[in-house]
């Protein structure tokens, strides 16, 4: 009896322990299924941030560390304690991110899981309850910040040295990198990947490309985007490693996320044109827009955000200073052009023309004054900015009583500078000064002041009077502010097709805010109609106005210098941020055969690539030596139908000459197509007509032609025919020989007669 009692109880016992485990089985499905409810009833957006979120931290977790990239704006001593407070909008990264380029992380964090799984032995279903119970009851609390050791403070305060240094107006790079480099050897990974990048690139350092990639390998361990983006590169290129785009574009993402600007904009531009991956407009602008809104930030702005029809919030970036050219001056000279055309104007001033301007500005030449003050201020052409020797040559030509020279003074005063220390009322004297003579620079910088405050109480209507003023005259900072009143309303009915205008003549000047305004009008419908290509386009063309546009001129520093590989490596990393310029020198140098990087088997494979991606950005050129490649069979088979295919593209698109006489000398000899005379003569015309240098060869090309189809005229004529009416036996008889005779004495007696001397 006590046996079976005890029996009964333990049944009793195991059928409430069913019932309760019942009942919290059950109550932990509602809990999912209501989740899940939720999840399903949330918008799209939420659902893209849950993909996200849970993608990252796996990837965080359990894949490969990410360090946020620096952020100039804060302290690095912040950074270094472990602050994570930053922009959301560098830190944010959209879910489509994750479906391409993360499939082998996602295959791997698969792995890992199972790993884990067979190691735990836990469930799929145990493992969502543990994760569900986690989030649930787990409360995070941040980690208070690390105190810095002695080493770490040391290679900080070297760091901040650094950048402080390459930061002023004539950086000394060499000692800024020396000091870079010591705080890399304490610690330091923002300094050592710097130093990595000189290395690499062979400026200001000596190019050492191995060291470089081992530092970037050890700094890809720690999680730091601009050394993903250095083994990015490299894989990309074949640069001291073995090529693998599926590599390059791993390392892209990873740097992407972290933050990397030069990432970003690879990413942006091998979405845009199809690199190896899929095509996608609206992931190329997600990438570009990123790019672009940290570029503009290195320019003086105020941010302002309109909430436009449709809940659209788009964030427009507006100038508080007058800006001589709307952004740094990007030299793009073009090495084949520079080659093959002796007039080519690469606008690179000569040294002495300089020389001969600054003569004459000691002697008192006011225009003289004011160009060498621009060129000085502004940079480029050439020229180092030099904002000590812009002021010098300002302030003679300004006690000409020259207003230009007086409004660029007020925007060195209003601006401000590691040179001259910013001055509200300086600034203001010398803009009204400009401003009562009718300059519109000097109009426009008064609108400045008047539209943000900077020295005199806040006025719409008066800034909207000076910028009216200014654009009347074309001036682009006076376009420029008129069309963010516009936009925003200040001072006057909002009008978004005003400030389209407006914006459009700004950008015709190059202003680099002009091109990102009108962008975030195109990628968000505002005022027109919505439109990704566009507004890719106009992001990429803010995105390279960056400061890393400076490496153009290095690159052609480097050429003429002779240091090849230097210039390749510069071109080369130029060109994988979507620079069509870079592309197309890369390209010539290794067609010059002047790069030792490389077997000499993979030279014109490599080079027919970038001519491919110049070409396919609408360099002319570039689709002629496709061409070119294609007739000759470098770097690919001989195919004469694909080399007519591109010397067609470039005549008709682009209107090459030399296309056209390529394609005229195809159609003379029938090479990929059916031969057609009159169809090359036409060829040789049209280039004779595009271009003045293509009349000599053209000529000659037509007198060929002429003879040979003289002579194809007289093969397909009946010529027998022809000699049968010269068979004088038949026409004149036998005795044609008397006949002939008789008639050429004749002649000759009538010439005698004639030629003999006549009596006086």
């Amino acid at each position: 009896m006590r046996h079976k009692a005890q029996v009964f109880i333990l049944l009793i016992l195991l059928l409430v322990w069913v019932e309760v485990n019942g009942n919290h089985q059950d109550g932990m499905k509602t809990r999912r299924d209501e989740r899940r409810r939720n999840k399903d009833d949330s918008s799209e957006d939420e659902q893209e941030e849950y993909v996200y979120s849970n993608g990252i931290d796996s990837i965080r977790s359990k894949a490969m560390r990410i360090v946020p990239a620096p952020d100039l704006s804060k302290s690095e001593e912040e950074k270094w304690k472990g602050d994570s407070s930053e922009d959301d909008e560098t830190r944010e990264v959209d879910s489509e991110l994750l479906s391409e380029p993360a499939k082998w992380i996602q295959r791997m964090i698969a792995q890992v899981e199972a790993a884990e799984d067979d190691l735990l032995g836990e469930t799929d279903e145990d493992k969502i309850d543990a994760r569900d119970d986690d989030a649930e009851d787990v409360v995070t609390t941040p980690e208070p910040p690390r105190e810095l050791t002695p080493l770490e403070k040391q290679a900080l305060e070297l760091y901040e040295s650094g950048l402080a240094m390459l930061n002023v107006t004539r950086p000394n790079k060499l000692e800024a990198y020396q000091l870079l480099q010591r705080a890399g050897e304490l610690g330091h990974s923002q300094a050592r990947v710097l130093v990595a990048w000189a290395q690499l690139l062979g400026s200001p350092t000596a190019q050492d490309i191995e060291a470089a990639k081992q530092a970037f390998q050890e700094l890809a361990e720690l999680g730091v985007p601009d050394a993903h983006m250095g083994l990015g590169f490299l894989y990309a290129t074949g640069i001291a490693v073995n090529a693998s785009q599926a590599r390059a574009l791993v390392h892209y993402t990873f740097g992407a996320i972290g933050g990397s600007s030069w990432a970003q904009m690879a990413l942006g531009y091998r979405y845009w044109s199809g690199v190896t991956v899929a095509a996608s407009c609206e992931k190329a602008l997600d990438f570009y827009r990123k790019v672009a809104n940290k570029d503009t930030r290195s320019i003086s702005y105020v941010t302002w955000n309109f909430s436009t029809s449709g809940n659209t919030n788009i964030d427009l970036r507006f100038a508080e200073e007058v800006s001589l050219s709307g952004g740094q001056a990007v030299q793009r000279v073009r090495l084949l052009e520079e080659l093959e055309n002796p007039g080519y104007n690469s606008g690179i001033l000569d040294n002495d023309l300089i020389e001969y301007y600054q003569l004459l500005a000691e002697k008192g030449d006011v225009q003289a004054q004011v160009g060498l003050g621009q060129l000085h201020y502004q940079g480029g052409r050439g020229v180092q900015q030099d904002h000590q020797r812009a002021l010098h040559y300002f302030l003679q030509a300004a006690d000409a009583g020259n207003p230009i020279a007086m409004a660029f003074l007020g925007k060195i005063y209003l601006e401000g500078s590691d040179i001259v220390k910013q001055d509200n009322d300086t600034a203001y004297k010398y803009f009204k000064k400009a401003a009562d003579l009718g300059n519109p620079v000097g109009q426009s910088g008064l609108g400045l002041m008047y539209l943000y405050g900077k020295g005199v109480d806040k006025d719409y209507g008066k800034a909207l009077k000076y910028f009216s003023q200014a654009a009347d005259q074309g001036w682009v900072d006076g376009q420029l502010q008129l069309g963010n009143m516009y936009f925003s309303g200040l001072g006057v009915r909002r009008d978004y097709k005003l400030a389209n205008k407006y914006f459009s003549l700004a950008s015709q000047s190059g202003h680099v805010l002009a091109f990102y305004n009108l962008a975030q009008m195109h990628a968000t419908g505002t005022g027109m109609m919505r439109s990704c290509p566009t507004a890719v386009e106009l992001f990429k063309n803010v995105a390279e106005r960056g400061k890393w546009g400076e490496k153009l001129m290095e690159a052609h520093i480097h050429y003429r210098e002779g240091r090849l590989d230097e210039a390749f490596v510069t071109y080369t990393l130029l060109a994988e941020l979507g620079y069509e310029v870079a592309q197309s020198n890369a390209a010539f140098l290794l067609d010059k055969g002047d790069v030792s990087l490389f077997l000499e088997q993979d030279v014109f494979v490599r080079a027919l690539m970038y001519w491919g991606r110049a070409a396919a950005q609408g360099y002319s050129a570039a689709q002629v030596k496709l061409g070119d490649y294609h007739y000759y069979g470098l770097g690919t088979p001989v195919d004469y139908e694909m080399a007519a295919t591109h010397y067609r593209l470039a005549s008709e698109q682009q209107h090459n000459a030399q296309a056209m006489f390529n394609l005229g000398y195809m159609h003379e000899q029938g090479l990929g197509m059916q031969q057609d005379i009159h169809l090359a003569k036409r060829c040789y015309d049209m280039a004779a007509e595009t271009s003045a240098d293509a009349k000599v060869p053209v000529a000659l090309a037509l007198m060929k032609l002429s003879l040979l189809f003289s002579m194809k005229y007289v093969q397909e004529s009946r010529w027998q025919e022809w000699l049968l009416l010269f068979n004088l036996d038949q026409s004149l008889g036998p005795n044609w020989d008397l006949y002939l005779i008789t008639t050429l004495v004749g002649l000759l007696g009538i010439v005698v007669y004639f030629r003999r001397p006549q009596p006086q």
